[in-house]
């Protein structure tokens, strides 16, 4: 029997500890199941065994010999090998080619293909893959493309396989599959580490089931002798909610309408309407398709079906220029890439979407530039010693805060925030959440998606829930619990009611 032990395992970000003392062991022979809420620590634990991250402190051996890696290579050496969610294939590259990759054999200082070929073969009939090896990885389907990489993973004969997330893009025949070559593997004596936030695979493929939460080792159960109930209240503990200000009203008005909209691959028959004044969530784990929802109805990236119907006309092609100009606004997850330009000025992060109104004729109204930069700093309260500092000088939650102002600056009638508090410490999370109920009073809709829902229940006054890239209902905080909405996100229970079902959107008087 094979043993991989972690102990003390510490890992510490500016401004975050991810890790902190964790000591947990994983035997081989069988499946455990690695489970916490988005941002718990489970992929930097991955990350630190695979190689990919070192520890700030702590240690972890495999069978006796403590480990020490300065790379993924080190570890594939000593035979711990990782799958991640995001994939690493090479798409032009024969399957052949992808599971040998850097290592293909020779004969003669030459590639001997003929070799090559034979030994995937024979690795994916004993994996029972039923995949041609001479195929190009382009033509495969998602879920084959997951064998090709688990293949790749089994070819280092590793003791450990580390699976993050291995069925979040996969069928219900698919995941049947995966789980029939991950049972084989803990026949083969392999320590499998499996992480997922579908709960409800858990008991089908796991054995065991270690709990993390913020960063924090909870506890190690035995799937058999566990319950789902017993199992949610691990991974979320009692979360504490601050209340909504009681003097947000959300019109009749429906400023915003979707109906049917399909993403091939991201997501499916999505029909919402979002109502003036309404801070709308959008719960969801990661890969139901939020981000890609939000974007598609800004007019960022393309839908293939359904329709949008906004500032009171159908949008046929919605495109990010048409949308902006007609008064919706989107401040994207991914702030210092999308929403930012790092090496450029507070001043000039504060204006980039309102370049047409400041400077109508090509040349910028300096006066009027002021005008703008100066309402932002002022009411956002932007901790900043002069706007023409760098903006990556800043903060997260300063620089989150430019993020949001640019797009106030443009006058939008509906804000999309994705991910608004990621990276910010509380005080900045709750200057944002105030700047919402602000613009909630202006008559400005806002829609919101966070990780942590149970930021859900204490900004939105309805939330709609998100599962696999499709809209399976939607509810009002009071009427249900943060444990409950994060069972729903993984699969666990349907909400109170399909969406729109439930009449006229509920005011905070009428609560």
């Amino acid at each position: 029997m094979s043993i991989l032990e972690v102990k003390g395992l510490t890992k510490i970000f500016p401004g975050t500890v991810a890790l902190n003392d964790v000591s947990v062991s994983f035997e081989s022979g069988r499946v455990h199941a690695l489970v916490g809420k988005n941002g718990s620590g489970k992929s930097t634990m991955l990350k630190i065994l695979s190689g990919s991250q070192k520890a700030t402190s702590g240690s972890f051996y495999l069978d006796g010999e403590e480990m020490h890696f300065s790379s993924t290579a080190d570890a594939f050496s000593k035979g711990i090998a990782t799958v991640y969610q995001e994939l690493s294939l090479v798409p032009g590259l024969s399957v052949t080619e992808n599971i040998f990759l850097g290592r293909m054999p020779k004969k003669r200082g030459i590639i001997d293909y003929r070799r090559a070929r034979k030994e995937a073969r024979e690795l994916l009939e004993e994996l029972d893959i039923d995949i041609d090896a001479d195929l190009p990885v382009s033509g495969l389907s998602m879920w084959q493309r997951q064998m090709v990489e688990i293949a790749k993973a089994m070819s280092f004969n590793p003791r450990v396989l580390q699976l993050d997330e291995p069925t979040s893009s996969l069928a219900r025949h698919e995941v049947e599959s995966l789980f029939k070559i991950v049972r084989s593997l803990r026949e083969k004596d392999v320590i499998v580490i499996y992480v997922s936030h579908k709960l409800q695979e858990l008991w089908e493929i796991a054995d065991t089931c270690t709990v993390i939460r913020d960063g924090e080792f909870i506890g190690r159960v035995e799937m058999e002798s566990t319950t789902r109930a017993g199992l949610v209240s691990m991974m979320f503990g009692d979360v504490q909610i601050q209340e909504r200000p009681k003097d947000l009203m959300v019109s009749d008005e429906v400023v915003l309408s979707v109906r049917n909209l399909t993403r091939k691959g991201k997501f499916t028959d999505v029909s919402f309407d979002l109502h003036r004044g309404e801070v709308l969530g959008i719960a969801g784990m990661l890969g139901s398709g939020r981000t890609e929802l939000l974007k598609s109805v800004f007019g960022a990236d393309p839908f293939n079906s359904g329709k949008i119907f906004f500032a009171g006309r159908e949008m046929h092609s919605p495109s990010l220029i048409r949308m902006k100009k007609l008064g919706m606004a989107l401040t994207p997850e991914d702030r210092k890439h999308e929403g930012l330009i790092l090496e450029d000025s507070v001043a000039s992060n504060l204006c980039y979407a309102s370049l047409r109104e400041l400077s109508p004729n090509g040349f910028m109204k300096k006066g009027k530039e002021r005008e703008f930069v100066d309402r932002q700093v002022e009411a956002l309260q932007i901790k900043v010693a002069s706007p023409r500092v760098s903006v990556g000088s800043l903060s997260g939650g300063n620089q989150q805060k430019v993020v949001v102002g640019n797009w106030l600056n443009t006058h939008p009638t509906v804000m999309f925030f994705d991910e608004p508090s990621r990276g910010i410490d509380v005080n900045a999370k709750q200057q944002i959440f105030r700047i919402m109920w602000d613009q909630s009073r202006k008559g400005v809709a806002s829609i919101m998606v966070s990780t942590e829902l149970e930021e859900l229940f204490e900004v939105c006054q309805r939330i709609l829930i998100m599962r696999d890239g499709r809209l399976i209902g939607e509810a009002y905080p009071e009427e249900l619990t943060v444990n409950s909405l994060y069972a729903m996100c993984m699969g666990e229970g349907e909400p109170p009611r399909p969406v729109g079902s439930g009449g006229k959107v509920k005011t905070e008087r009428q609560n």
